[in-house]
């Protein structure tokens, strides 16, 4: 398949409220990531995406069907893990993920064989048989990944899968992510307002911003080279070093602690810095050009979608 979402300026408001203007996106099979300030309108595409909202004008495809017709067939062949809660009080783990799975069109046996599948896979297997209510945050976050996957769609959709999850369980759901791109040839979109999930998972990002795509490209062109930012660390008389380097014309500011950007003046050779480090006895021990950060690069993206 050439592509699995192509739409065509597609456009959705609430009431008086447009939260979708103009959409024109074509995605090659892969994993990407959906970037963008809270209202840029993620969820709400995520929805057309699904048959949830009809789009008031505009057109598209999602693997290879027309957005918005044959809704059964095409949610069949989408995992959805929402960012709110999708479980029902009162039925263990694999009885709810089995009975989604039918949802899905699957036969009774097959589903509940699939269930037993997916959730040892996510981590579940000892806890499959506990009611879904008695599960800690991280819990229902993979088992809402485990519903997504039982019917084994060919488009997953991941609506902030890390929510709520504390450091550990949110890098052994990143894992999960990276390991189902891998194994299973799954084309994956992730919503996510969480910069670092996204450079860990994705190649490829789309950043919205107030109802429009305002960037669709790979994380690697997106975190360019800074070609007149270098990055240093310094020991023994590193005050000196910065002042000296003001003196010249350099900029100096610090980025972490212990790291700082300088920057040259037009015309002035790298070289010039380990001259005034020598004059004044300090130790570069890191020397880099600079690499622009996602989240940098995130925010200069939005900026010039605001007109700033």
């Amino acid at each position: 398949m050439e592509e699995i979402i192509r739409l065509d300026n597609i456009r959705f408001s609430y009431r008086d409220i447009e939260a979708i203007r103009d959409v024109s996106l074509t995605l090659p099979p892969g994993v990407f990531g959906l970037l963008g300030p809270n209202g840029a309108g993620k969820t709400t595409l995520m929805k057309l995406l699904l048959g949830f909202l009809q789009p008031s004008a505009g057109s598209g495809e999602i693997l290879g069907q027309a957005l918005g017709q044959k809704r059964k067939s095409l949610r069949r062949a989408i995992g959805y893990m929402p960012e709110s809660d999708c479980l029902v009080p009162g039925m263990d783990a694999v009885s709810l993920t089995a009975y989604l799975g039918e949802l899905s069109g699957m036969p009774r046996q097959e589903a509940m064989k699939r269930a037993h599948d997916v959730l040892y896979y996510v981590g579940l297997d000892e806890s499959r048989y506990r009611l879904v209510e008695t599960y800690s945050t991280g819990m229902k976050q993979r088992l809402k990944l485990a519903q997504a996957l039982v019917h084994d769609p060919k488009l997953l959709l991941l609506d902030e899968p890390t929510s709520g999850m504390d450091p550990a369980g949110r890098k052994e759901m990143l894992e999960l992510i990276r390991d189902i791109a891998r194994k299973e040839s799954l084309n994956i979109i992730i919503s996510s307002h969480l910069l670092p999930d996204i450079e860990t998972t994705c190649s490829q990002v789309v950043i919205m911003n107030k109802g429009r795509v305002v960037a669709e490209e790979s994380i690697a062109s997106l975190r360019k080279d800074n070609c007149d930012v270098y990055e240093i660390k310094v020991v023994n008389n590193r005050e000196a070093l910065l002042a000296a380097l003001v003196a010249q014309g350099w900029g100096a500011k610090e980025k972490d602690q212990g790291v700082f950007h300088v920057m040259p003046p037009v015309g002035t050779a790298p070289a010039a810095l380990f001259r005034a480090a020598d004059a004044c006895a300090a130790q570069v021990r890191h020397f880099r050009q600079s690499r622009t950060s996602l989240e940098d690069a995130f925010m200069d993206v939005i900026r010039g979608s605001d007109g700033n």
